[in-house]
Order: C-alpha cells, then sequence, then structure tokens
C-alpha cells in the first residue's frame, strides 16, 4: 500500500500516525515493508516567496497528490483537511477522517498571551488572510507581514526577532511533539480557526473498494460531521484563500453547533453567524450559515 504525502515534518507525522492506525486495525499490514510512504513535492511547497493566494490557493497542496492518485502511482493520499479544496477531483473521494486534534490556534508571542496583551504596533507574520483579518480587528495598531514555510521555518524566524508575535495551529505543533512551542492557544471567540483545522482527511480512488473497506476503521463520524458543516459553509460561499473565511463545529448537549465568520481582509468588518441542530443536518446547517455570511458580505459591496 503506497501513501502520498507532503514531504513537510508535518506531512510525514501525520502520514506516520494515518500508516500505524492502519497497521492497528488490520494486523497483515504491520510490517516493515506493508505501507509505504511516497514523498510529493506539491507546487505549494515550491513557491515560498508569494503569499498562496497569488499562486493559485490552497489546491496547490493536494494539486499534484491528486494526480498520482488517478494515475494510479499511489493508493491513498494523507492531507490536512484545511488544504483540501471543497470541490474534489472527479474520480477522488475523502474515505475517512481519524478523530479530530485540537483545532485552535496558538499565539506564539513573547510576553503576551492575547491578542490583546500585544505590546504597541508588534510586527506580526502570518501567510492566513484569516489570521490577519482577526489580528487587526482587535488590534488595528499592530502590523502584519507575510510569513510562509513550515512550522519550524516560522519558528526560527520568530526566535530571531525578524517579526514579534506569529500564529500556528494547535494540531500541528503537537503533531511535531512540540506542545505548544511556549505559546498560549487562543479560544474560538478570540481567534475562529480555519474551517476542519485539526482535521485530517484520508483520500482514494471512489473505485477502490479495497482501499475504502481498510480505511473505514479509521473513520470518525463526529469527526466527519463537524468538518462537512465547516466545509458546507465554506463551498456556500466559494472560499478561497483571497478570503478570510473561519468555521468551527462543535457537538454538545444542544447538537452540532457551528460558528462562522467572514472578514474584510483588513480587519475593518467582521460578520459572524451561528447555526445550531442535528449533527446529521451538518450539511444544511454550513450551508444555513454560509447564507447568511454571503448576505452580508453582499450588503457590505452595496454600501
Amino acid at each position: 500500500m503506497r501513501i502520498g504525502t507532503r514531504g513537510s515534518p508535518l506531512a510525514l507525522a501525520q502520514s506516520e500516525l494515518v500508516r500505524a492506525a492502519l497497521a492497528a486495525a488490520h494486523p497483515e499490514l504491520a510490517g516493515a515493508s506493508a505501507i509505504e510512504l511516497v514523498v510529493i513535492k506539491t507546487t505549494g511547497d515550491k513557491v515560498l516567496d508569494r503569499p498562496l493566494a497569488e499562486i493559485g490557493g490552497k489546491g496547490l497542496f493536494t494539486k499534484e497528490i491528486d494526480e498520482a492518485l488517478l494515475d494510479r502511482r499511489i493508493d491513498l493520499a494523507v492531507h490536512s483537511m484545511k488544504d483540501v479544496p471543497t470541490v474534489l477531483p472527479e474520480g477522488i473521494v475523502i474515505a475517512a477522517m481519524p478523530e479530530r486534534a485540537d483545532p485552535r490556534d496558538v499565539l506564539l508571542a513573547p510576553g503576551a498571551r492575547r491578542l490583546a496583551e500585544l505590546a504597541a504596533g508588534t510586527i506580526v507574520g502570518t501567510a492566513s488572510l484569516r489570521r490577519a483579518a482577526q489580528v487587526l480587528a482587535v488590534r488595528p495598531d499592530c502590523r502584519v507581514v507575510p510569513l510562509r514555510g513550515n512550522v519550524q521555518t516560522r519558528l526560527a524566524k520568530l526566535e530571531r526577532g525578524e517579526v514579534g508575535a506569529t500564529l500556528l495551529a494547535a494540531a500541528g505543533l503537537a503533531r511535531l511533539g512540540l506542545g505548544t512551542a511556549g505559546g498560549s492557544p487562543l479560544e474560538a471567540a478570540e481567534m475562529l480557526p480555519a474551517v476542519a483545522q485539526g482535521a485530517i482527511g484520508i483520500a482514494c480512488r471512489a473505485e477502490d473498494t479495497r482501499i475504502r473497506e481498510l480505511l473505514a476503521p479509521l473513520a470518525d463520524a463526529p469527526t466527519m460531521r463537524r468538518v462537512a458543516a465547516e466545509r458546507a459553509l465554506l463551498a456556500r460561499l466559494d472560499g478561497n484563500c483571497r478570503t478570510p473565511i473561519a468555521a468551527l463545529a462543535t457537538l454538545g448537549p444542544e447538537g452540532l453547533v457551528l460558528e462562522g465568520l467572514l472578514a474584510a481582509p483588513d480587519g475593518s468588518r467582521v460578520a459572524r453567524a451561528r447555526q445550531v441542530g442535528a449533527p446529521e443536518e451538518a450539511e444544511r446547517l454550513g450551508r444555513e450559515a454560509g447564507e447568511a455570511l454571503l448576505r452580508e458580505g453582499q450588503h457590505w459591496a452595496a454600501g
């Protein structure tokens, strides 16, 4: 079995988690050579000097891997779900998502645990329009500058003082064995996460019933419902890297609770939507939340 993956330390760590889960669910796959990792370099990994929005968006982290899957060079692929476009290539499905990790963002800033505690005029490094907009909404005095590269690269730039603060996904830091890297997780009320942040998606060919059966034990139903709601919101907004969009679905006594956000890139306007309903209605709740945010965005444009 061949697993396609990006070559970053985080992508490899996530693929190792999937390999271990497969071996645990299917002892016949536990041999050293039964599951092979195939590293595929994507356009998003090659171009690091420009924001994603300028070179084509998040699909650049999955395009070459999708091609390898359809060409049968690999049997399945491991993705960060936040990098997966809402419309999948024909013939590819997300067959399973293991249990979601912490979806929050972590603020890394010497002497600050919350955005309100950042020193006046702090330079915040991030390549995410979503993070930038939410920072500027509460701290318009801060200056946001582009900061790309893998987790280790961004941490090194913070250590060298190239920026005064940055934000990273809690799940990514944890999967790299870094804990919170000395930073502070931000609750959703302060920094709403990216759609599907913390979730791993395992893709395969739709026709490959053998692989789909092997992946079935790795599928966590609550995670898949939460992500379905968030991605339905994103799809309704036709979201891409040029639009600051955030969403988080949770499951609790009320059922499925979806919080969504649409912002102006400079943080000057922020719209929020909330939907509550049965978990089985995840996609409908997502569409309705997306519709509410879309109306607000159209109102901004009209104004």
